[in-house]
């Protein structure tokens, strides 16, 4: 079905289309209906994002977004709703994507959407206002790689990033010193030092679950990467600059 912007459905055209689409993991409301409403998180993302949602300007006029893992759209189409003047949502899951095209379309909102991985995003050649790296860390394999990509190509000096990871372990944090000798050891079994577990098979029954970081390693990443964090509105959110740069 073509969905055009601001297409008008009945419901039971939106009922049959979202059950086309397959299975949602952003639950939205279109129009009334309802895409995962058996969301083993509840009403997700919504529930996180009003947590954080303060911690981004309200009106983000002549701003532009990018939206890395962007799933179903739900953050892009909250940054576009704020007024941002672009928002670029990239996935490399075609069927979320085709479902964020039918979300935006229901929504009636001009939001691009393309296929791509977030090791890819140097081939943008852009950089953004604010760019949201939520829910996808974890799923990486090289995920400093990542951070530091976000860094040097797509992340706007005076811009933000907000970033979201699952986070396990201890949530107490040990800020190492700036070195140790060869001989010592006893540090790294230090309660609150930074560490990441890594996954060699499934977590959650998802087999894309690799690096799970505690919240001490999250944030070390996110400084070794070249980031200020300036925020920590939810326990796995951060609201972060680049290093050097104040946030518009």
């Amino acid at each position: 079905m073509g969905v055009h912007q601001g297409i008008h459905l009945s419901r039971g055209q939106l009922e049959a289309e979202v059950r086309r689409l397959g299975e949602w993991f952003h639950n939205m409301d279109l129009a009334g209906v309802q895409t995962a409403p058996g969301h083993f998180l509840g009403d997700y993302p919504s529930v996180k994002w009003q947590r954080f949602a303060h911690s981004i300007p309200d009106d983000l006029t002549g701003k532009t977004v990018l939206d890395i893992g962007c799933n179903a759209g739900f953050y892009s189409i909250e940054m576009k709703k704020r007024g941002a003047s672009r928002v670029l949502g990239i996935d490399n899951d075609i069927g979320y994507l085709d479902q964020a095209r039918f979300a935006a379309g229901v929504y009636g909102l001009q939001i691009e959407f393309e296929e791509m991985s977030v090791y890819d995003i140097a081939s943008l050649d852009e950089k953004f206002d604010i760019v949201l790296f939520m829910g996808v860390f974890y799923h990486l394999r090289h995920p400093l790689m990542a951070l530091d990509l976000i860094h040097r190509h797509v992340a706007r000096e005076g811009g933000l990033l907000v970033f979201q990871s699952m986070l396990r372990g201890t949530r107490d944090k040990l800020l190492p010193e700036g070195d140790y000798p060869f001989e010592e050891q006893k540090i790294f079994l230090a309660h609150g030092f930074p560490a990441m577990y890594f996954v060699e098979k499934k977590y959650a029954g998802d087999e894309t679950n690799w690096w799970i970081p505690n919240k001490a390693c999250v944030e070390a990443m996110l400084r070794s990467s070249g980031f200020d964090i300036l925020d920590n509105p939810e326990n796995e959110v951060y609201i972060c600059t680049r290093k050097g740069g104040a946030a518009f």
